[in-house]
């Protein structure tokens, strides 16, 4: 893990300290790299529950309630599956948060209309779900790379614009 990352996870851990939230994460083509990259402050077990590794679409329906049919009519390479696997994580493992990814990594899998390199990454809590694509692609190792360290960023602005103090009015 660069050092970015690391900073990265540990203001998500200070916040989620802080406020006593968990998260859980719903992986697919990162294969528990969002995970890893929590836990690696020590402490994490105090708001990280666990994280789904749903790598095949059976997984993404039985454990995360993503629906049969969207995955038929879309892939599970879409805005709408990485939506439902966030909300299906923090059910599944009771938590306030939860962030997940779901793409092709690479080097194969991609297709004419989907490209290896595109990972659809979200992060949110049942009711606001936050969302962004990765399209390029650079190897598979970098592509993960990539899409962990942009998991985490957004996950981390998500936190910062939730517990944001709120105006006082006076009047």
């Amino acid at each position: 893990m660069d050092f970015e990352s690391k900073i990265i996870s540990r203001e998500v851990s200070e916040i989620l300290w802080e406020t006593e939230k968990t998260v859980s994460t719903a992986e697919s083509c990162t294969g528990g790299r969002i995970a890893e990259a929590i836990i690696a402050v020590p402490g994490a077990s105090k708001y990280f529950k666990g994280g789904i590794i749903s790598y095949v679409d059976e997984v993404k329906q039985n454990l995360l309630g993503v629906d049969a049919q969207l995955l038929i009519e879309k892939t599970a390479v879409c805005e709408e599956v990485a939506i439902q696997m966030v909300k299906g994580a923090c059910k599944a493992l009771n938590t306030d948060y939860a962030i997940s990814a779901t793409g092709f990594a690479g080097p194969s899998g991609g297709t004419k209309d989907i490209p290896v390199g595109t990972i659809w990454l979200a992060c949110g809590k049942p009711d606001k779900v936050v969302t962004v694509k990765v399209e390029e692609d650079h190897g598979r190792d970098i592509n993960l790379a990539i899409a962990t360290n942009k998991a985490m960023e957004m996950f981390l602005t998500f936190l910062k614009e939730e517990d944001a103090p709120r105006p006082v009015r006076e009047g």
